[in-house]
């Protein structure tokens, strides 16, 4: 029998690799991410790791009846990390995502989804004030987008009005993005005037695609978008332009100051009745860690507040079948938190109270309050949360409205929810 030593050789490699992967899970793993590493030198290396959210959800008149509470098990996010350095100056990332979870209509699916692409990164970064990244990455703007759904303060982050990035569920014709990212490029670095930190992010995507017969940007005009963040106390440590909610009081006191936009010519609307789309945004994270006489820590208080004003198509529009319709208006969301110092079981609670407002152009405004508490075991890698929401965004869409000939209705829901990571 012939021997093929070039084939088992390549698999003895290939044997080596995966053992040494599962090896490298328990290995000791870089600050920006999570999960196992396996370490060629202090350049080159390779970081898996894994994400969950899951939720059971209980809404009001949110049963196939529509007269009676809503009872669901919810799969919120499944996503797999693969981070990597191959040079001092060039790393890259590779995330997936389960897209469409909770889709029970999917037939050709189960309604269990699809895992996909997530992020596609080429990172290019060589000194503090100069770096880029260049693929399928977050569009800069407001501190919710760029915390992503694992690094908010509360389970639930979402509801202010999505983006483009956002609202969107594609890359091609009659898309903008998906789960936040687009494709493009972005430039970031940060300074530190007179002892303070700032951040700035500057970068161009793709945004809104159309074909040659429907949608409204027939020139394959670019999205612009970018943050300044100005941090009057600490500085926040976060991988690339990345964001956190909260740092529990890990990073000590913080006190950070942003604004953000994005602008794209002919980003919304529709082919007959086309309108460039524009947004501005302001944010603010306080955390302060509270100490006692004796020096020990006495809880940790956090804030978050954010202001968006989105500028998109007229109301005519609407009723073109081709319209990539943007919400047009303000919103403001804030929210206060408070972390118990003493452990009760493996982790420690974290009440809080949460309002958010959102103000159409084109319709009466709405509005909604939600209330309580995170069960913090591991930071954002492990914690438990427990929420009741009451007010009528929710049965218009939350952050996916329109705000467009929406009516008011008044709904409540209850949720438990999950999150765990690596």
């Amino acid at each position: 029998m012939k021997i093929d030593l070039k084939r088992q050789w390549k698999m003895c490699v290939v044997t080596g690799v995966a053992m040494a992967l599962v090896a490298g899970m328990a290995s000791t793993v870089p600050s920006a991410y999570a999960g196992g590493t396996i370490k060629v030198d202090d350049d080159k290396y390779i970081s898996v790791g894994m994400g969950i959210r899951q939720s059971f959800n209980m809404v009001e008149d949110g049963s196939a009846s529509g007269s009676q509470w809503s009872n669901s098990f919810a799969i919120d996010n499944a996503r797999i990390y693969i981070n990597g350095g191959i040079h001092k100056y060039v790393k890259f990332a590779f995330n997936t995502e389960c897209f469409s979870c909770n889709n029970t209509v999917a037939a050709a699916t189960g309604g269990s989804g699809t895992v996909g692409l997530l992020d596609a990164i080429g990172q290019f970064e060589f000194t503090e004030t100069v770096n880029f990244w260049i693929g399928r990455t977050l569009v800069p703007t407001e501190r919710g987008e760029l915390n992503g759904p694992f690094y908010h303060a509360v389970f639930d982050g979402f509801r202010t009005p999505f983006n483009p990035a956002d609202l969107s569920a594609g890359f091609g014709a009659g898309g903008a993005g998906k789960y936040g990212r687009d494709n493009g490029a972005v430039f970031f670095g940060k300074v530190h005037p007179g002892g303070t930190h700032l951040q700035y992010v500057a970068s161009v995507f793709q945004g809104l695609r159309s074909s040659a017969t429907a949608g409204p940007n027939q020139r394959d005009s670019l999205k612009y978008a970018g943050r300044l963040t100005w941090n009057l106390l600490n500085d926040e440590s976060n991988p690339g332009y990345y964001t956190s909610g909260t740092y529990y009081g890990t990073a000590g006191d913080i006190l950070a100051l942003a604004v953000g936009g994005e602008y794209q010519n002919a980003g919304a609307g529709s082919l007959a009745n086309k309108s460039a789309f524009g947004s501005f945004v302001g944010d603010v994270l306080f955390e302060k860690v509270l100490d006692n006489n004796n020096g020990k820590t006495n809880g940790v208080f956090t804030a978050n507040a954010e202001y968006k004003r989105y500028w998109a198509q007229d109301l005519a529009a609407a009723g073109n079948a081709d319209c990539f319709c943007v919400f047009s208006g303000t919103s403001v969301t804030a929210y206060a938190l408070y972390l118990f110092p003493q452990e009760v079981g493996i982790g420690r609670f974290q009440p809080y109270g949460r309002y958010t407002f959102v103000n159409s152009v084109h319709t009466s405004a709405l509005d909604e309050f939600e209330f309580g508490t995170n069960y913090v075991i591991s930071g954002h890698n492990a914690r438990i949360s427990a929420f009741w929401r009451t007010g009528n965004l929710a049965p218009t869409g939350g952050p996916a409205t329109l705000g467009a000939n929406l009516g008011g209705r008044h709904q409540d829901s209850v949720h438990l929810a999950l999150q765990l990571q690596y």
